[in-house]
């Protein structure tokens, strides 16, 4: 014996009571995220601390060679195989400057901001990416390269 729901092609009463409960819930939490900010994460305007402006350039050996921007000096080589974040990082960058028709010409801007925090702008295209997202190892990797380049200044 079939039920009325699935004779008529409808679904059941409880489950759209049970959807739009959901997405009143979902418009709620985010209002109240909005209007309270809890549970909404953001990540604070300080100053810079230090920053420094580095070129990335593949090597044909798989190598990345890092170069200062202002003085062309070699900050750090890459081997193949190593520093995965660093290259996914980059690869993304690498794509979004192909989607703006960018080449590899403008530095990137590492800057390291007064509550400690450290990020990667492309300001050519105008992306920023917080590299403590992704944890303190990951960020780590990209204070060495900012280190190592601010030893110039």
């Amino acid at each position: 014996m079939q039920d009325e729901a699935s004779s008529t092609g409808r679904a059941p009463r409880g489950v759209l009571l049970a959807a739009a409960g959901l997405i009143a819930f979902t418009i709620l939490a985010a209002a109240v995220g909005r209007w309270t900010g809890v549970g909404v994460a953001e990540v604070a305007t300080t100053a810079p601390v230090e920053a420094v402006e580095l070129r990335f350039q593949d090597r044909p050996d798989g190598a990345v060679a890092v170069y200062e921007a202002l003085d062309g000096r070699t900050v750090a080589v890459l081997a193949p195989g190593t520093n995965g974040f660093v290259r996914g990082v980059l690869r993304g960058l690498a794509r979004e400057r192909r989607q703006h028709e960018v080449g590899d010409e403008p530095p990137f801007r590492l800057v390291r901001w007064q509550g400690g925090g450290l990020a990667l702008e492309d300001p050519s295209t105008g992306r920023r990416i917080e590299l403590e997202a992704f944890g303190q190892t990951n960020a780590d990797a990209f204070a060495r390269l900012l280190e190592r380049g601010s030893d110039a200044s």
